[in-house]
């Protein structure tokens, strides 16, 4: 059943008949559907993110620690400190939230979240063309129009269907690393990941784990990017791991 958060400015679905003592926070262009499964039985509460689902987008292009403050009344109502599972854009909020507040969260389960980026992964550069349609609009030389289609034709699945602010929180979210903010996490992290993710791939977990205080990575054979939606009896064992 969905519920308002925080005088509806956030929605999401609560689980249990206790005190929630998990929030979870879903990927990008998902919803707190994902985790039905996960969560099944648990005291907790699965978010909507601001610009997804039920709940209103921001008012300007937020990056993780704008989200991860939009989080913290729903957080100061339940147990905490809790147990925050983060689904890839999810996880980023996640990472950001255990940084700026260790009192209130127990523990981090994260899986198929893009932290960092690999060495050995290609330089994001957008084609020529769009450089210079993207320079000419700039310069009114060529119509907003114009220069959607070259949005259309060149940017990624994900910015093509973002309209709005939502755009701008894309474009921000897919610039960010967190390589400040898992250096500060004091809390208990699980890397939950399958070794398929090609949206995440195996190697930014064992880069993350390298640099936690206190990492444990699961490897998940054959499993690709919807861990919550394929493998949610390893992500539920990871959370129960930090039961209080």
């Amino acid at each position: 059943m969905l519920t308002a958060f925080d005088h509806g400015r956030l929605f999401g679905e609560r689980s249990g008949t206790g005190e929630p003592w998990v929030l979870a926070l879903h990927g990008w262009r998902r919803t707190h559907r994902d985790f039905a499964a996960v969560l099944d039985g648990l005291d907790a509460i699965a978010l909507d993110l601001p610009g997804f689902g039920a709940s209103p987008p921001p008012p300007e292009a937020w990056g993780g620690s704008e989200y991860a403050k939009a989080v913290v009344p729903v957080v100061e109502t339940m147990a905490a400190p809790v147990v925050v599972l983060g689904h890839s854009f999810g996880g980023r909020v996640a990472v950001h939230l255990a940084a700026a507040r260790p009192d209130l969260v127990r523990a981090l389960v994260l899986t198929g979240v893009p932290l960092l980026r690999p060495p050995d992964a290609p330089a994001a550069r957008p084609a020529l063309a769009f450089r210079v349609a993207r320079v000419l609009h700039r310069r009114r030389l060529i119509s907003d129009d114009r220069m959607e289609q070259y949005r259309q034709k060149f940017g990624s699945e994900d910015y093509r269907l973002a309209t709005g602010v939502m755009r701008a929180v894309h474009v921000r979210a897919v610039n960010e690393t967190y390589e400040e903010q898992l250096d500060a996490v004091r809390a208990p992290v699980e890397l939950v990941w399958g070794d398929d993710d090609t949206a995440a791939r195996l190697s930014v977990a064992q880069l993350a784990e390298a640099r936690l205080a206190d990492g444990r990575l699961t490897v998940l054979p054959g499993a690709g990017h919807m861990t919550p939606l394929t493998a949610p009896a390893e992500l539920r064992a990871a959370i129960e791991r930090h039961r209080p």
